[in-house]
């Protein structure tokens, strides 16, 4: 079994050296190609100087130099650090400067759009344009800047670092719910647990072809790439533009697995599928949210063959729960029990383990947890803690990521989202999951997308409001304010519902930005004048 992250493809190499590893619009790399390459190309980044842990980071859409390059920094004895493509160059900058990246690896368009931030990036010595073909490095700044080729071609006399498991594989900044987004620290040894884990439940093998349409800057996203290469599979790169997109290329490619986020199922499920996409889809994955169940129901509905798995993750853990599909239709609202090699607790802001049904903190452990946050000693002492209920006789207390979320577990052993504590809306003395109100919304069959606010009120705390897009040109606001007061108490029922023709905004990762949502909508209420 691989111990390095890249081991995983110089293994397939081997054993199948002609099968298809990844598929980017009409070109393949079968995994013989792919292990020279990223052997190529961590020559090059040590011919670069790249020394034992340094960070290489790569700002590029998904493309199979976006692969190469994450995989060959890890084989050089690097740290991979995944730009999301949609982030604007201050946004850039910082992480550059952040976890003091030694190299970029980006496009030329990019790099021109970044060059007046580059220079306040001291640690940066070197700058990669994959479609740069000149082979004589310039300057810019205090920085080299070279071709592809150039790196492809760059000789190295210096072996490679000596890295173990426990060492340093990838950074990947999450965003936080206020101030700037932390370096998540993975080592090798998280990276290949989760695609091993993963792979396992999800039963993946060397005919899967795995759609990846997120981002390799969300550990979810890179999950596409991990578990394809555990099971020898083919991983088919994809940047959609629309979701029409993703379901012709389930078609077009043959896609037996895909993974995708609450908002993205929401769209998917509205739209028609081709015989040929329902015949060869046989698993698809939701996480990064509770997926509703009107969504679920439409999706079994267009896919009958298509086995869902509904999972729970945080990238300081990568994956931590997951409900077996044959447990869907007993407890569709369920995010299942602990993946393979990793147990989750439920517990009071003591650590006393929580009673059945009652409401606690969701705590992971196992070797999946990550290394903390990079230089960042507060927040990771914050989200990094002793595991509760461990041996007082351990010299040194193991580690458990506490996730700062609200689940409770049944009484054979189910867990049950609730929501995030910062993101749990105080209303009148009494707090409401804002998953609990979207579910109510989505079920009227009024709503494509929805998020439930709590937006500042002056008498009530907060208010709930409700961001709506319709499903259809006809919508009454009554209506759905009816449909809430059927199904909710009247407390958790939204105080006004605002409605939008277009798409709710998305971070980076796809999901609905509630931030921004909440930061619009701020002065709804306003304080009543003296």
């Amino acid at each position: 079994m691989a111990r390095l992250l890249q081991e995983l493809i110089l293994e397939q190499a081997d054993r199948r050296p002609a099968a298809t590893a990844i598929t980017h619009r009409h070109t393949h790399w079968d995994y013989a190609a792919l292990a020279d390459q990223i052997q190529v190309v961590g020559r090059g980044l040590r011919a670069l100087g790249l020394n034992r842990a340094d960070r290489v980071a790569i700002y590029l859409p998904k493309q199979s130099e976006t692969v190469v390059a994450l995989f060959g920094a890890a084989l050089a004895g690097g740290v991979f650090v995944p730009i999301n493509p949609l982030l604007k160059p201050d946004q850039v900058a910082y992480i550059l400067r952040d976890c003091n990246v030694r190299v970029l690896v980006t496009a030329r368009d990019r790099a021109t759009l970044l060059e007046p931030v580059l220079a306040d990036c001291p640690d940066l010595h070197s700058v990669v344009l994959i479609d740069e073909a000149t082979s004589a490095p310039r300057r810019l700044h205090h920085l080299q800047v070279l071709g592809w080729p150039a790196l492809l071609d760059s000789e190295n006399s210096r072996s490679p670092a000596r890295v173990i498991d426990q060492d340093m594989a990838a950074i990947l900044y999450t965003s936080g719910s206020t101030g700037k987004p932390k370096g998540v620290v993975l080592s090798h040894r998280n990276l290949l647990t989760g695609a091993h884990s993963v792979a396992d439940y999800l039963g993946n093998r060397a005919d899967d072809r795995i759609l990846a349409v997120l981002p390799f800057s969300f550990d979810y996203g890179l999950s596409q790439l991990t578990t394809a290469f555990v099971a020898g599979a083919r991983a088919v790169l994809m940047d959609y533009l629309l979701p029409r997109d993703v379901i012709n290329a389930v078609a077009c490619e043959g896609i037996t697995g895909l993974a995708a986020v609450p908002p993205m199922w929401v769209q998917l499920a509205a739209l028609e599928w081709p015989a040929t996409a329902v015949t060869s889809l046989r698993y698809l994955t939701n996480s990064g949210g509770a997926m509703p169940r009107a969504t679920l129901a439409a999706l079994r509905r267009t896919l009958p063959n298509t086995t869902p798995y509904l999972m729970y993750g945080l990238t300081e853990a990568f994956r931590s729960t997951y409900l077996p599909p044959e447990e869907i239709e007993r407890r569709p609202d369920s995010i299942g029990k602990a993946i393979p090699n990793a147990e989750i607790l439920v517990v009071r802001e003591d650590g006393a383990p929580c009673a059945p049904g009652e409401p606690g903190e969701l705590v992971h452990r196992g070797s999946l947890v990550a290394l903390g946050y990079w230089n960042d000693p507060i927040k990771t002492a914050e989200r990094f803690r002793p595991m509760p209920g461990q041996n007082p006789g351990l010299p040194l207390p193991e580690p458990a990521v506490w996730s700062g979320d609200t689940a409770r577990m049944d009484e054979e052993g189910f867990l049950y989202f609730i929501g995030r504590k910062d993101d749990m809306i105080k209303t009148s003395g009494y707090r409401v999951s804002p998953t609990e109100v979207e579910e109510v919304l989505y079920g009227s069959g009024q709503v494509a997308e929805t998020a439930a606010l709590g937006i500042p009120h002056p008498a009530l705390g907060q208010a709930i409001v409700a961001v709506v897009k319709p499903l259809r040109e006809i919508f009454s606001e009554s209506a759905l304010i009816s449909h809430c007061k059927q199904h909710l108490p009247n407390f958790m029922v939204p105080l006004r519902i605002i409605a939008r023709a277009i798409d709710l905004p998305r971070n980076p990762n796809g999901k609905i930005d509630r931030k921004a949502l909440v930061a619009e909508l701020g002065k709804l209420f306003p304080e009543p004048t003296p």
